[in-house]
This record gives structure tokens, C-alpha cells and sequence, in this order.
């Protein structure tokens, strides 16, 4: 049997992920995880980065590791075939001539791009800019970190041979291959929606040097095998394959509603709500309601927003020293459904606060609404308020396409929370289906094994997906608004 492995890292934890196909379905074995999160160096919040390959490492030695029980004295380990590796998105290292990095790799939440969105807009009008890149504004987005460096650290711009997003780097620390992979460019708008490729244009008008960047690749392709050094350290050989290293390209991949009535959530620290589309939708309206046309695996584009998820809940139960679990604060939740306040979670406001706690009370008395203070109370505005920011996108969306969903598939981990999977059946309207909980690696998988043969294209790998992970689903309850 033939197995895959699928590295999956997000903003605050990262995982190993074993695949395989056995008698038709997809089977996943979790084989090592690791915790990720910022830190501040300086006055910078950063990645580190080669503590994060350090754990990419210690977790593929794992597969191979010799396992001791009590009625076998050994079983060999699940040597994987391929490898692929998503993270999250627009965040990025430069190399030098020696390809050593150039200052930190710096995290989208540090505050060094505040303004610089603005100032973008002084060179390439905002409307001409989303024309070209179909691209929601936020004010993380890559282009304003390059040109938050150009003003502060022009010397990186000037020494920099090598562009590289999170994924890319790493990949090209296990092979010593370059690229930039389609899903993850696409998210620095730099990446022209028409032509796909790194707009020459944009990049003259800031300023910034075009030779840095890499060719563009293509999700399922093959970076080859490992640097020499990684096989002696490993034991073994694998082959790299670029999956969409965009993490929500690899969620949107796994899908289990294949069909033009459905709008989909994946579900994690962030919530990206949207459709899949065959081209980029780069009109004024999708502009106005800052709808985003990402890349998606065979060209497909994600047409969705970004909104926030459930960073703020994260930041809640770390406020309360993380004395509940999350399963915990649902629970609370559940026994205080009568609090009714609700806070506009994609306030920036809510972005970094010192303290979310407070900064959710704060809003609450700004706006005269009822201050939470018991724990319950608290999980249960941010809940509630997480089902009205998706109601708003829908509404968007329905707007945009001038037709109403039918349904709304949540997938990722928080597809999980079966509290917010009814919140938003019942303030949305609309039938839920939650699942597939593993929805990023999954579709890390889908990628290499439709590389490698093993499935066929993307429409056999939904229908797979489909009969291999329970789907739960929550009807709406009739008078909840």
C-alpha cells in the first residue's frame, strides 16, 4: 500500500497527516503535531521559520519510526511516497545571493503595514488595482508588507535575489527547488487574475524588482525528490508535490456539495466564505463588498471573503489563561443563549487586540448593548456574532450573483463547533452541512494523489471524499433571526 503525506500548518498549530486509499476511501492517520504561533523579535512579530522546519522534520522521521507493543515486538513504520506542505497565506522570506534570509520572516498581524494601503492606492487607483487582480483589500496583503520593507529596510529590496512565500521556502529547504506555487501567489495581489502571472505592471509601478519572483507552478506539480542530505538524515526518499500550499485552496479542494447552490465556509482561525468559480470576478459590486478572487487547483478561482473566525474565540479562551477548552466554552455558551449582544467581528479592532476580553466588552458599551462578563456570556456574543458576519457574506453574495444558495457546507476544524453550525443554519436560513473536519489536508492529499495517478481528477476526489467522512447537518430552526 502506497502512502502520502500531507503537512498541514496554520497560525497556531501544525500536523502530519498519513493518506492512503483503501477499498475506495480515503483513510488519514495523524502522525505528529506541533504548536505554532508569533513571537516578537525587536519590535517585529515574527515566524520562526527554521523552528517550524525543525518540526516539519522530527514529523516525517516519524513515519518511519520502529513502534514497540505488547503482542508485536516491532511494527514498520508508513514510509510516505510523496510529500506536500500548505500554510497559511502572504506571508513571505527574501533571500540574498546566498540564499540566506533578509531580516525576519515577519507575520501578518505585526503593524508595520498600517497606512501603507492607503499609500498603495496613490500609485494604482483602488478600483484599477482589484481590476487587475481581483484581490480583497486588507491591510496584511503582501504587497503592502513589500512596500512597508521599501520604506523601512530598503536595503532587503536592494540585496534581495530570492522571493519566496512560507510554503515556497520550505519546500525549497527539503528539494532546493524555487517556485512560487499559483494558490499562495495569487493571495499577495501581485498575481494578474486575467493572465495568472506575476503582473509586470504593478510591480514597476511600486517600485518593486520582478527578477526576485519565481515561475509560477501549478498545484500536482512535482518538485522532485529531497536535497541529498534530507534522505541520509530520513532514511528514505520522497517525492515533493506542490498541493495548493494555500491552505484554503487545499480546504475549498474538499468540498463535499460539487454543485452551483451551495456556498462555501472553511472554517479555522480565519472563516473564508465564498463559491468556486471558473473565472475571476473583478466588478465594482465584489470590490465595494471586498470579495476576493484567490487561485484554486486547475485554474479554478475561490470567490470569497475573508472574515474573521475563530481567532477571536482562540484569543478569548488564551485571555482566560486557557483554563476551558473549546469544547468548554461551548458548553458555557450553550447555558447562556440568552445574551443577545453582538460585536462586528471584522472590525480590526479585533485583529490584534492586548486584550480580546475587553476589547468585546468595550464594543459592547460603545454601542449600548449588554456588557458580557460571565464566561458564557462572553463565548456566546462571539459565537453569535460569528453567525452574523456569515449571514452578511451571504447576503453579499446572494447579491452579487442575483440568485439565493440553497446550502452552506462549513468544513475545517471549526466544523466542529456544532453550537456555530446551528447559529448560522438558523440566522442564515439555510441547511448546514458540516464536514469534512480534516478539509486542508484532505485536499493536500487530493493533490498528490491525482499527481501520482491514484485519482483520476477533481471530480472522482469529491466523490470520493464524500463516501469516505461523516457529514453532519443542521437544519434551520424556523423564527431565529
Amino acid at each position: 500500500m502506497s502512502y502520502y503525506l500531507a503537512i498541514d500548518m496554520g497560525a497556531s498549530s501544525g500536523r502530519h497527516i498519513l493518506g492512503s486509499i483503501e477499498d475506495g476511501k480515503i483513510k488519514l492517520e495523524e502522525i505528529y503535531r506541533f504548536e505554532n504561533g508569533i513571537s516578537k523579535i525587536g519590535d517585529e512579530y515574527c515566524w520562526d521559520i527554521q523552528g517550524l522546519f525543525n518540526e516539519i522534520k522530527k514529523g516525517i522521521k516519524k513515519c518511519k519510526e520502529i513502534k514497540k507493543g505488547i503482542k508485536k515486538c516491532k511494527e514498520i513504520g508508513k514510509v510516505p511516497k510523496t510529500i506536500g506542505i500548505d500554510t497559511w497565506a502572504v506571508d513571505f522570506v527574501l533571500l540574498d545571493e546566498n540564499d540566506e534570509m533578509l531580516g525576519n520572516a515577519v507575520a501578518y498581524r505585526d503593524d508595520r503595514t498600517e497606512g501603507y494601503m492607503e499609500k498603495a492606492f496613490q500609485v494604482i487607483p483602488q478600483d484599477m488595482l482589484y481590476l487587475y487582480t481581483g484581490i480583497q483589500f486588507q491591510r496584511f496583503n503582501t504587497l503592502y508588507q513589500l512596500l512597508a520593507i521599501k520604506d523601512k529596510n530598503p536595503e532587503y529590496l536592494k540585496k534581495a535575489k530570492t522571493f519566496l512565500m512560507i510554503p515556497d521556502y520550505l519546500n525549497f529547504l527539503l528539494t532546493g527547488k524555487k517556485a512560487n506555487e499559483y494558490t499562495n501567489a495569487t493571495s499577495t495581489q501581485l498575481v494578474n487574475s486575467f493572465d495568472r502571472t506575476w503582473d509586470k505592471n504593478i510591480l514597476k509601478e511600486y517600485g518593486i524588482n520582478e527578477e526576485m519572483f519565481q515561475e509560477i507552478k501549478m498545484p500536482k506539480t512535482s518538485l522532485g525528490k529531497l536535497r541529498k542530505e534530507l534522505v541520509d538524515e530520513f532514511g528514505f526518499d520522497m517525492e515533493v508535490i506542490l498541493p495548493a500550499t494555500h491552505d484554503t485552496g487545499s480546504a475549498f479542494i474538499s468540498s463535499v456539495c460539487n454543485d452551483s447552490d451551495s456556498i462555501y465556509v472553511s472554517s479555522g482561525t480565519w472563516s473564508l466564505i465564498g463559491v468556486e468559480n471558473r473565472f475571476p470576478i473583478c466588478v465594482p459590486q465584489a470590490m465595494d463588498y471586498n470579495f476576493t478572487n484567490e487561485g484554486g487547483i486547475d485554474y479554478r478561482f475561490r470567490f470569497l471573503k475573508n472574515i474573521m473566525g475563530l481567532w477571536v474565540i482562540q484569543e478569548v479562551r488564551r485571555n482566560l489563561n486557557n483554563e476551558f477548552s473549546f469544547a468548554d466554552l461551548v458548553v458555557l455558551a450553550e447555558e447562556q443563549n440568552y445574551f443577545k449582544s453582538i460585536v462586528n467581528v471584522d472590525d480590526d479592532r479585533f485583529l490584534k487586540p492586548d486584550n480580546m476580553i475587553e476589547e468585546i466588552q468595550n464594543y459592547c458599551k460603545e454601542t449600548n448593548q449588554d456588557i458580557p462578563t460571565k464566561v458564557g456570556e462572553i463565548a456566546v456574543c462571539v459565537f453569535n456574532s460569528l453567525g452574523h458576519s456569515y449571514k452578511s457574506a451571504v447576503a453579499n453574495l446572494e447579491d452579487i450573483f442575483e440568485k439565493e444558495f440553497k446550502r452552506i457546507n462549513i468544513f475545517g476544524g471549526g466544523c466542529q463547533n456544532n453550537l456555530l453550525n446551528q447559529v448560522v443554519a438558523d440566522v442564515t436560513g439555510k441547511e448546514v452541512l458540516a464536514g469534512p473536519v480534516e478539509a486542508t489536508a484532505i485536499g493536500n492529499l487530493v493533490a498528490q494523489l491525482i499527481s501520482v495517478g491514484e485519482l483520476k481528477d477533481l471530480g472522482q476526489a469529491r466523490q470520493v471524499i464524500k463516501e469516505s467522512f461523516d457529514i453532519n447537518i443542521f437544519k434551520p430552526n424556523k423564527g431565529e433571526v
